[in-house]
């Protein structure tokens, strides 16, 4: 591949070329540096594989109990060993330990299950994208005779296929020579269904779900005829009431999105055994982190809501100008600013989040200091200890380096055991998941404080991984006094 980018020379001399003899010399380069990125790419694969296979070398048998109890041991000790090595190598190439586990066991079912297709890959003839392709396929084909025969045909189609029409092939063939009907495979997948919310830029978010391939088209399907339906009938009362073509002038897509959003947050649930009606009185409940800057900006500064400035969502009145002079002091307010989030995860745009604040009680604010960083207040649909509060609101995350579990789902860890001696005080916690919470304990890991929410994590090998507080950061700082006047809010 290098001799070959090379003897294109500078741009200047390519411009210089037959425009055809130009382009297909940059193409041969091009299919050269995919086959070499294919070479390396199976050489990673091989090599996770190896570092799953020294797990067993790294237990330690020390102490194991005998009988049943040494098998459930035993069994702990390769996971907690196993997680040990994915968070050395993730941490070594930031990528989150979750993530090399799997590649891991991955790349072991590929060496393992699949051998001519990491071939193929290693020469080059075939890209990882493909792989992936031919290897889910036929995850479920135990029999090594039929996988073998499917391998050969689904690896000679591959080499002159893109990778969308591969997967239509490979499907097929691995449908083709599958033993168990395809109903018993339905049930078994059907109990996977599932829904989940994947995080999106400039405030946004992706919601999933998985279900029956029916029930999932048929949602679709009766969303577009709504959204026709919708577009229809505004046309049409617009055509009545002002003799024009003027109507809705959404897409079907923004359309079938406002559908599922209304339908969803407002519809009552059927088909589920709830005779009184109990699930549809459910609301959505979510935090909100705003900053106290939000709240202070006026409805007549950039981005602020238009209306009534008395309302709840911005407080001007019950904050007082006094405050809102040293913010404007500092110059915030000429510049975009901290911005408010949704679960610590998600940015949330400024006249949401002030409109939450001004009209919802089903969400919990946590109001942060834009110049110190500290809390301010927090309010919570249970209350909990301020100390609680305080770490849910520094520690938005897992604060173990790379891991992104955010705060709903996060242990409380002593850095410093309780039980040798070490404070219940945000100076000796941190908000872990219980993955490496367990990790923590039950490894080589080690973890020390820094001062101000900073950690320090100490690898197996001896790898120093720092992780900062999540922005916006807050500072420890003592429990406001009982006699001093409630939040503003």
């Amino acid at each position: 591949m290098e001799g070959s980018a090379q003897s294109l020379g500078s741009p200047a001399s390519v411009a210089a070329m037959d425009p055809s003899d130009a382009l297909g010399a940059l193409t041969e380069a091009i299919v050269a540096a995919d086959r070499l990125i294919a070479q390396m790419q199976a050489s990673r694969e091989m090599l996770l594989a190896l570092a799953l296979a020294l797990v067993p070398s790294l237990l330690n048998d020390d102490g194991v109990p005998t009988g049943a109890d040494a098998v459930q041991a035993d069994s702990r000790a390769a996971e907690l060993a196993e997680r040990s090595v994915a968070a050395e190598i993730g941490t070594a190439t930031r990528t989150s330990d979750r993530t090399i586990q799997r590649q891991m066991a991955d790349a072991v079912d590929l060496v393992v299950r699949f051998p001519s297709t990491l071939q193929a890959l290693s020469e080059g003839r075939i890209s990882l994208a493909q792989t992936r392709i031919i290897r889910d396929a036929a995850a479920d084909l135990d029999d090594d005779s039929v996988r073998t025969g499917y391998e050969a045909r689904v690896v000679a189609h591959a080499e002159n296929s893109a990778p969308q029409r591969l997967r239509r092939f490979a499907v097929r063939e691995a449908e083709r020579v599958r033993p168990e009907a395809i109903g018993r495979r339905f049930e078994r997948a059907r109990a996977e269904r599932r829904v989940w919310v994947s995080p999106l830029p400039d405030g946004m978010a992706e919601l999933t779900a998985v279900l029956p391939a029916a029930v999932a088209h048929g949602i679709h399907g009766r969303l577009t005829e709504m959204a026709r339906g919708l577009k229809d009938e505004t046309r049409s009362r617009a055509d009545n009431d002002r003799g024009d073509s003027c109507g809705e002038v959404r897409t079907l897509d923004q359309l079938r999105a406002d559908l599922l959003a209304d339908l969803l947050l407002t519809g009552a649930p059927r088909g589920v055994d709830d005779p009184d009606g109990q699930l549809a009185a459910i609301r959505a409940r979510v935090d909100v982190t705003i900053p106290v800057e939000v709240l202070l900006r006026s409805s007549d500064e950039p981005g602020a809501p238009q209306g009534d400035p008395g309302r709840r969502g911005t407080r001007r009145g019950e904050l007082g100008t006094e405050r809102d002079s040293s913010v404007r002091n500092h110059g915030i307010g000429r510049h975009q600013g901290p911005v408010p989030e949704l679960n610590g995860q998600f940015s949330l745009d400024p006249d949401t989040a002030r409109r939450l604040a001004g009209a919802e009680s089903s969400w919990n604010r946590v109001l942060t200091d834009p110049l110190s960083g500290a809390v301010l207040a927090v309010d919570r649909y249970r209350p909990n200890a301020d100390l609680r509060r305080h770490l849910s609101s520094r520690d938005s995350r897992c604060r173990f380096p790379g891991c992104g579990i955010r705060a709903p789902e996060l242990d409380l860890d002593h850095t410093e055991d309780a039980a040798l001696g070490g404070a219940t005080a945000a100076g000796n916690l941190a908000g872990l998941c219980r993955r490496h919470h367990v990790l923590k304990h039950h490894s080589r890991w080690t973890v020390r404080q820094m001062g101000r929410g900073f950690l320090e994590w100490t690898s197996p090998t001896g790898r120093i991984h720092r992780d900062d507080p999540p922005v916006p950061a807050t500072r420890t700082m003592t429990p406001p006094s009982r006699d001093l006047d409630p939040p503003p809010f």
